[in-house]
């Protein structure tokens, strides 16, 4: 089995600009793998709630996420800079399959590209919604 290259920027459109903490290093001077997880969740949230979708204190949906995964590539450690590429890979009724590429200060190719699988549920019945018109039209712009 051949293992896929690391992504370039160009795979995407939307970027999130994050910053890595002291606390990401793990014993081995790099960052710890479960780091890349949160990146990818603080990378997608972020955008959502930048583009006016999500509004995780007083709105009626949120994501649920229900897969994801991570190819690494190359070490990160702190006090590196991460451009977090977002795109959408698929755009379902009520689920989006967010592609995710995590660069390394001005790094070309991704350090790591994950796999984030939201749900979108009502907050307080925890049921799947349909994602809104709205949703629909922002995240169409970031679809591959």
């Amino acid at each position: 089995m051949s293992r896929l290259p690391p992504s370039g920027r160009s795979r995407f459109v939307a970027f999130m600009e994050l910053q890595t903490r002291w606390e990401d290093n793990d014993i081995y001077g790099h960052m710890n793998n479960v780091v890349h997880y949160k990146l990818f969740d603080t990378a997608v949230n972020q955008w959502l709630i930048e583009a006016g979708l999500l509004d995780p204190l007083n709105g009626s949906m949120i994501g649920l996420v229900v897969e994801t995964g991570c190819r690494y590539h190359a070490e990160a450690a702190f006090p590196d800079r991460i451009s977090a590429g977002i795109a959408v890979e698929r755009l379902g009724g009520s689920s989006v399959t967010y592609e995710i590429g995590l660069y390394r200060n001005e790094a070309q190719k991704a350090f790591a590209d994950g796999r984030f699988v939201h749900v979108y549920v009502d907050k307080a019945t925890r049921r799947p919604v349909a994602l809104p018109e709205l949703w629909r039209e922002k995240l169409a712009e970031i679809c591959r």
